[in-house]
């Protein structure tokens, strides 16, 4: 059955579930860091690299991930709920498949990757087990992602916050004794980590099997988490490919903008990496909003209502800008106290501070971006902002940051006005395609799929 629109819940019942999802990630991240400093420099080092990897790894899963949402919201909003169950399934035997990958990968490839990335000679023997020893948890977070999909796309982000917390509470409470010795636990330094990680991980899977077995009547059999059903992963790569490839052309468009920092010295890689930790906890307001978002408008196609999704989207956007420009604009005046908990350094202070203006103009752009390519991903338009997306990206993000921090001598300014740059040009590119209902054939296609056996 379908939820009418009386019966549906308010975005923001959706949104602030996925907001804490989001900002305990980024928690975690700080800590793990945080953690491994408190070894060594050179294991701080080893697990930022290692880390950095892994989550590149991570957006394999995005391939599936995103596909997921739509074709499940889409088949629950048309009221194909055996469609959506079918789909689920599905899911897990493609992540078991890409999950196995990205571990081998992490496993066998360790050595080559940390090369590849310049890994200094004192990091490299920390980095290299860890790395290796993060393989496994890789697995378990293919599936974890895909059974987490599931769930929002049945509008259950409390469940899924409940996994998280649960999850992360449990590899804080390992990481500590594992990497640090504790009775007759050894010190085990980052493969602690890695090992708690993995464990953690592995608590989720079984949490996500009886959600889904208790809350959504799914149960896996054994064939399901090896098999690759044709019909329902089409769909699901239809809108997958092209969401993981635009995570992956902002990457690497992003890793040559970094090439450019790297050329203004290590006080200039200092003052960019403080600000990035600081502007990651502003972009989770604009995160869950178009998470959110884009749940709601599969849905709303699904039961052919798409205006009431134009308006949805409209609503979100304004509200989404408020609030970033607000907490954004915060954080810059905050910048100075903001930036002082990681250095002393008045002239990385007083950069980080100018940037940090700078970066109001850039999380606006964002929620553009944001909020409205998921809206145009969840009606199944997603090969154009692909590719208007990575043009601009190429051009504006990666080029324009050489030609104005390096070239015209603007330094991580430039960069930051190319970062800003970027975003406002896809994002209006994104919402002109989005006001002009282009979107709408590719959503009444969507729908068109599910009229055959609907009743």
């Amino acid at each position: 059955m379908s939820l009418s629109s009386s019966s549906r819940p308010h975005i923001f019942t959706l949104a602030w579930p996925l907001l804490v999802e989001l900002v305990l990630a980024v928690a975690i991240g700080v800590a793990g860091t945080w953690l491994a400093s408190h070894l060594s420099d050179t294991a701080g080092a080893a697990f930022a690299i290692a880390h950095n990897i892994s989550v590149t790894l991570f957006l394999l899963f995005r391939i599936i991930g995103s596909g997921i949402g739509v074709v499940i919201t889409q088949s629950l909003g048309g009221g194909r709920r055996e469609r959506a169950d079918r789909v689920a399934l599905a899911s897990v035997g493609a992540s078991s498949w890409l999950g196995v990958f990205a571990a081998l990968v992490a496993l066998f490839g360790a050595g080559p990757l940390l090369n590849l990335l310049q890994t200094p000679k004192d990091v490299f023997p920390l980095a290299f087990p860890f790395l290796m020893a993060l393989a496994p948890a890789l697995l378990f977070d293919a599936w974890n992602a895909s059974m987490a999909a599931v769930m929002r796309a049945h509008l259950r982000t409390r469940d899924t916050l409940v996994v998280l917390v649960a999850m992360h509470t449990t590899h804080l409470l390992l990481a500590v004794p594992l990497m640090h010795g504790w009775g007759p636990l050894p010190a085990l330094g980052l493969p602690g980590f890695a090992l708690a990680l993995t464990i953690s991980r592995a608590l989720g899977l079984v949490l996500h099997l009886l959600l889904w077995r208790s809350h959504l009547g799914i149960v896996t059999t054994a064939p399901d988490w090896w098999r690759l059903p044709r019909e329902e992963l089409a769909e699901v790569l239809h809108i997958g490919i092209p969401a993981a490839a635009e995570n992956i052309a902002w990457r690497l468009s992003f890793m040559v903008a970094m090439a450019a920092a790297g050329t203004l010295g290590a006080t200039a890689l200092a003052t960019h990496a403080y600000v990035q930790q600081i502007g990651s906890m502003v972009i989770v307001f604009s995160l869950s909003t178009a998470f959110a978002v884009e749940i709601m408008v599969g849905h709303m196609v699904g039961a052919g209502e798409l205006g009431e999704a134009h308006r949805l989207v409209r609503s979100a956007l304004g509200r989404g800008l408020v609030i970033s420009g607000v907490v954004s604009a915060g954080v810059a005046l905050a910048g100075g106290w903001l930036l002082g908990v990681f250095t002393t350094d008045a002239a990385i202070v007083a950069e980080g501070r100018r940037l940090l203006w700078i970066g109001v103009l850039v999380e606006l752009g964002r929620t553009f971006n944001l909020v409205v390519i998921n809206a145009l991903r969840a009606t199944g338009d997603v090969r154009f902002p692909v590719a208007a997306g990575a043009a601009s990206m190429a051009l504006v993000l990666a080029g324009g940051s050489w030609v104005l921090g390096i070239h015209f001598g603007f330094g991580l300014a430039g960069l930051y006005i190319a970062f800003a740059a970027d975003e406002w040009i896809r994002g209006l590119i994104m919402w002109r395609r989005w006001a002009v209902h282009a979107w709408v054939p590719h959503a009444r296609a969507a729908r068109r799929k599910l009229r055959p056996r609907m009743e």
